[in-house]
C-alpha cells in the first residue's frame, strides 16, 4: 500500500484533520494534503515523525501490519 493511503488511513482512524497533523509536522495543510494525495514525496524526516505519532513502524516498510510493535509482539505471545 503506497504512503500517502497509509497516512490518510492513519490520520482518519485517529480522527485526525489535516490541519491538526499538519500543525503537528510544522507544515501547512495544503502541503500535507499534496503528501496524502500523493502529489509531492513525503520527506523522510516526516515520514519518521508520523510514524512516530501514529506509533507504527509500517509507513517505513517495515511491516504492514499497521498496529503499533508492542500490539504486535503481544499478539504474537
Amino acid at each position: 500500500m503506497p504512503n500517502s493511503r497509509r497516512i490518510r488511513e492513519l490520520r482518519g482512524d485517529h480522527d485526525l484533520t489535516q490541519r491538526q497533523l499538519a500543525a503537528c509536522l510544522g507544515s501547512t495543510q495544503p502541503q500535507y494534503f499534496r503528501y496524502e494525495r500523493g502529489d509531492r514525496d513525503l520527506p523522510t524526516d516526516l515520514l519518521i515523525a508520523l510514524a512516530d505519532i501514529y506509533n507504527t513502524d509500517s509507513l517505513l516498510g517495515r511491516t504492514d501490519d499497521p498496529a503499533p510493535p508492542k500490539a504486535r509482539a503481544e499478539s504474537t505471545t
